[in-house]
Protein backbone atom coordinates (compact mmCIF):
# COMPACT_ATOMS: atom_id res chain seq x y z
CA UNK A 1 0.00 0.00 0.00
CA UNK A 2 2.78 2.58 0.71
CA UNK A 3 4.12 2.08 -2.69
CA UNK A 4 1.16 2.77 -4.04
CA UNK A 5 0.88 5.83 -1.69
CA UNK A 6 4.23 6.85 -3.42
CA UNK A 7 3.02 6.65 -7.13
CA UNK A 8 0.07 8.41 -6.73
CA UNK A 9 1.24 11.60 -5.94
CA UNK A 10 2.94 11.63 -9.64
CA UNK A 11 -0.98 11.52 -11.65
CA UNK A 12 -1.01 14.91 -10.37
CA UNK A 13 2.42 15.97 -11.66
CA UNK A 14 1.97 13.84 -15.21
CA UNK A 15 -1.56 15.72 -15.73
CA UNK A 16 0.29 19.49 -14.64
CA UNK A 17 3.20 18.16 -17.30
CA UNK A 18 1.49 17.24 -19.50
CA UNK A 19 -0.92 20.52 -19.33
CA UNK A 20 1.95 22.71 -19.30
CA UNK A 21 4.04 21.12 -21.84
CA UNK A 22 1.09 20.39 -24.73
CA UNK A 23 0.40 24.65 -23.97
CA UNK A 24 4.22 25.86 -24.41
CA UNK A 25 4.97 23.52 -27.35
CA UNK A 26 2.05 23.45 -29.50
CA UNK A 27 1.80 27.43 -28.99
CA UNK A 28 5.16 27.93 -30.10
CA UNK A 29 4.63 25.58 -33.39
CA UNK A 30 1.40 27.87 -34.06
CA UNK A 31 2.39 31.10 -36.04
CA UNK A 32 1.48 34.10 -34.52
CA UNK A 33 0.23 32.60 -31.08
CA UNK A 34 0.26 35.02 -28.13
CA UNK A 35 0.36 33.20 -25.22
CA UNK A 36 -1.33 35.48 -22.99
CA UNK A 37 -3.79 37.03 -25.51
CA UNK A 38 -5.80 34.02 -27.20
CA UNK A 39 -7.30 31.63 -25.08
CA UNK A 40 -5.53 27.96 -24.62
CA UNK A 41 -8.31 26.14 -26.41
CA UNK A 42 -7.01 27.80 -29.90
CA UNK A 43 -4.40 25.77 -29.75
CA UNK A 44 -7.01 22.49 -30.29
CA UNK A 45 -10.22 24.74 -32.03
CA UNK A 46 -11.24 22.79 -36.08
CA UNK A 47 -8.48 23.85 -38.62
CA UNK A 48 -5.70 24.55 -36.48
CA UNK A 49 -2.54 22.35 -37.13
CA UNK A 50 -2.17 19.69 -34.97
CA UNK A 51 -5.44 20.34 -32.93
CA UNK A 52 -6.04 16.48 -32.47
CA UNK A 53 -2.45 15.85 -30.63
CA UNK A 54 -3.20 19.42 -28.75
CA UNK A 55 -6.78 18.59 -27.69
CA UNK A 56 -5.04 14.62 -26.30
CA UNK A 57 -2.29 15.71 -24.84
CA UNK A 58 -3.78 19.08 -23.72
CA UNK A 59 -7.45 18.04 -22.38
CA UNK A 60 -8.18 15.19 -22.59
CA UNK A 61 -5.20 13.10 -20.65
CA UNK A 62 -5.10 15.68 -18.03
CA UNK A 63 -8.63 15.80 -17.30
CA UNK A 64 -8.71 11.53 -17.21
CA UNK A 65 -5.48 12.14 -14.51
CA UNK A 66 -7.42 14.56 -12.89
CA UNK A 67 -10.33 12.45 -12.76
CA UNK A 68 -8.38 9.56 -11.33
CA UNK A 69 -6.34 11.36 -9.10
CA UNK A 70 -10.21 12.77 -7.40
CA UNK A 71 -10.94 8.68 -7.51
CA UNK A 72 -7.92 8.16 -5.46
CA UNK A 73 -8.37 10.79 -3.07
CA UNK A 74 -12.33 9.90 -2.18
CA UNK A 75 -10.88 6.48 -1.13
CA UNK A 76 -8.58 7.89 0.95
CA UNK A 77 -11.91 9.34 2.84
CA UNK A 78 -12.35 8.25 6.38
CA UNK A 79 -15.94 6.17 6.57
CA UNK A 80 -16.61 8.33 9.68
CA UNK A 81 -15.68 11.60 7.70
CA UNK A 82 -18.14 14.31 6.48
CA UNK A 83 -20.44 13.43 3.96
CA UNK A 84 -19.36 16.85 2.35
CA UNK A 85 -16.18 15.14 1.14
CA UNK A 86 -17.29 12.09 -0.44
CA UNK A 87 -19.91 14.55 -2.41
CA UNK A 88 -16.99 16.68 -2.90
CA UNK A 89 -14.50 14.58 -4.55
CA UNK A 90 -17.42 13.16 -7.05
CA UNK A 91 -17.89 16.81 -7.75
CA UNK A 92 -14.10 16.74 -8.19
CA UNK A 93 -13.92 13.55 -10.69
CA UNK A 94 -17.08 15.15 -12.49
CA UNK A 95 -14.68 18.31 -12.90
CA UNK A 96 -12.06 16.07 -14.49
CA UNK A 97 -14.54 14.96 -16.83
CA UNK A 98 -15.35 18.29 -17.93
CA UNK A 99 -11.74 19.32 -18.49
CA UNK A 100 -11.72 16.01 -20.82
CA UNK A 101 -14.75 16.98 -22.44
CA UNK A 102 -13.06 20.15 -23.91
CA UNK A 103 -10.19 18.46 -25.70
CA UNK A 104 -13.48 16.03 -27.17
CA UNK A 105 -15.74 19.04 -28.48
CA UNK A 106 -13.35 21.81 -29.76
CA UNK A 107 -13.41 24.99 -30.12
CA UNK A 108 -14.77 26.70 -33.61
CA UNK A 109 -12.96 30.07 -34.34
CA UNK A 110 -14.88 29.95 -37.46
CA UNK A 111 -18.37 31.09 -35.67
CA UNK A 112 -18.15 30.91 -31.83
CA UNK A 113 -21.78 30.86 -31.57
CA UNK A 114 -22.16 27.64 -33.64
CA UNK A 115 -23.13 24.31 -31.79
CA UNK A 116 -19.46 22.84 -31.58
CA UNK A 117 -18.19 26.48 -29.52
CA UNK A 118 -21.25 26.04 -27.26
CA UNK A 119 -20.54 22.56 -26.60
CA UNK A 120 -16.85 23.98 -25.45
CA UNK A 121 -17.74 26.15 -23.66
CA UNK A 122 -20.09 24.17 -21.91
CA UNK A 123 -17.94 21.69 -21.31
CA UNK A 124 -15.69 24.66 -20.12
CA UNK A 125 -18.66 25.61 -17.64
CA UNK A 126 -18.45 21.68 -16.28
CA UNK A 127 -15.08 22.31 -14.86
CA UNK A 128 -15.56 25.32 -13.14
CA UNK A 129 -18.98 24.58 -11.61
CA UNK A 130 -18.08 20.90 -10.60
CA UNK A 131 -14.30 21.78 -9.53
CA UNK A 132 -15.49 25.25 -7.30
CA UNK A 133 -17.95 23.80 -5.40
CA UNK A 134 -16.58 20.08 -5.31
CA UNK A 135 -13.30 21.93 -3.74
CA UNK A 136 -15.12 23.92 -1.28
CA UNK A 137 -17.64 20.90 0.16
CA UNK A 138 -14.52 18.86 0.29
CA UNK A 139 -12.62 21.77 2.16
CA UNK A 140 -15.31 22.59 4.71
CA UNK A 141 -15.28 18.78 5.61
CA UNK A 142 -11.76 18.62 5.84
CA UNK A 143 -11.29 20.85 8.16
CA UNK A 144 -13.13 19.17 10.70
CA UNK A 145 -10.65 16.14 10.87
CA UNK A 146 -7.48 17.44 12.06
CA UNK A 147 -5.66 14.66 10.10
CA UNK A 148 -7.06 16.56 7.00
CA UNK A 149 -6.67 20.15 7.72
CA UNK A 150 -3.58 20.74 5.29
CA UNK A 151 -5.85 19.24 2.70
CA UNK A 152 -8.86 20.92 3.73
CA UNK A 153 -7.32 24.18 3.27
CA UNK A 154 -5.89 23.18 -0.28
CA UNK A 155 -9.09 22.49 -1.16
CA UNK A 156 -10.86 25.80 0.06
CA UNK A 157 -7.70 27.92 -1.22
CA UNK A 158 -8.18 26.42 -5.01
CA UNK A 159 -11.34 26.55 -5.01
CA UNK A 160 -12.02 30.22 -4.23
CA UNK A 161 -9.14 30.88 -6.35
CA UNK A 162 -10.62 29.04 -8.98
CA UNK A 163 -14.05 30.74 -8.97
CA UNK A 164 -12.27 34.55 -8.95
CA UNK A 165 -9.96 33.97 -11.83
CA UNK A 166 -12.87 32.21 -13.93
CA UNK A 167 -15.11 34.98 -13.07
CA UNK A 168 -13.78 37.88 -11.40
CA UNK A 169 -10.73 38.19 -12.66
CA UNK A 170 -12.20 38.88 -16.25
CA UNK A 171 -13.16 42.35 -14.89
CA UNK A 172 -9.44 43.11 -14.72
CA UNK A 173 -7.55 40.84 -16.42
CA UNK A 174 -8.05 39.91 -20.08
CA UNK A 175 -9.95 36.78 -20.61
CA UNK A 176 -7.99 34.51 -22.01
CA UNK A 177 -5.03 35.52 -19.10
CA UNK A 178 -7.82 35.05 -16.43
CA UNK A 179 -8.23 31.56 -17.50
CA UNK A 180 -4.50 30.83 -17.22
CA UNK A 181 -4.29 31.93 -14.04
CA UNK A 182 -8.17 29.38 -13.01
CA UNK A 183 -6.00 26.58 -14.80
CA UNK A 184 -2.95 27.24 -13.23
CA UNK A 185 -5.21 27.18 -9.61
CA UNK A 186 -6.36 23.97 -10.72
CA UNK A 187 -3.00 22.58 -11.09
CA UNK A 188 -1.69 23.51 -7.63
CA UNK A 189 -4.85 21.29 -6.72
CA UNK A 190 -3.85 18.20 -8.90
CA UNK A 191 0.17 18.55 -7.78
CA UNK A 192 -0.36 19.26 -3.79
CA UNK A 193 -3.67 17.24 -2.92
CA UNK A 194 -2.91 13.34 -3.21
CA UNK A 195 0.46 13.97 -1.24
CA UNK A 196 -1.10 16.17 1.51
CA UNK A 197 -4.08 13.64 1.66
CA UNK A 198 -3.61 10.97 4.72
CA UNK A 199 -3.21 7.65 2.99
CA UNK A 200 -6.70 5.12 3.44
CA UNK A 201 -6.36 2.67 6.06
CA UNK A 202 -8.22 -0.33 5.91
CA UNK A 203 -9.83 -2.37 8.48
Amino acid sequence: MSGIHRWEGAFGIAAAVAFVGAVLGFGAALPLFDPIGHPVALLGALGVPHALAFNLLGFALPGLLASLVALRLLLRVPRTAPWSMRVGAQLLMLAGVGFTAMGVLPLDTSDLDNPASQYHASAWMIWVLAFVPGAVMSGIGALRLPAWRAVGALHLACGVGVLLAAFALQALLPAPLAQRVAFGVWLVWLVAVLPLAPAARRG
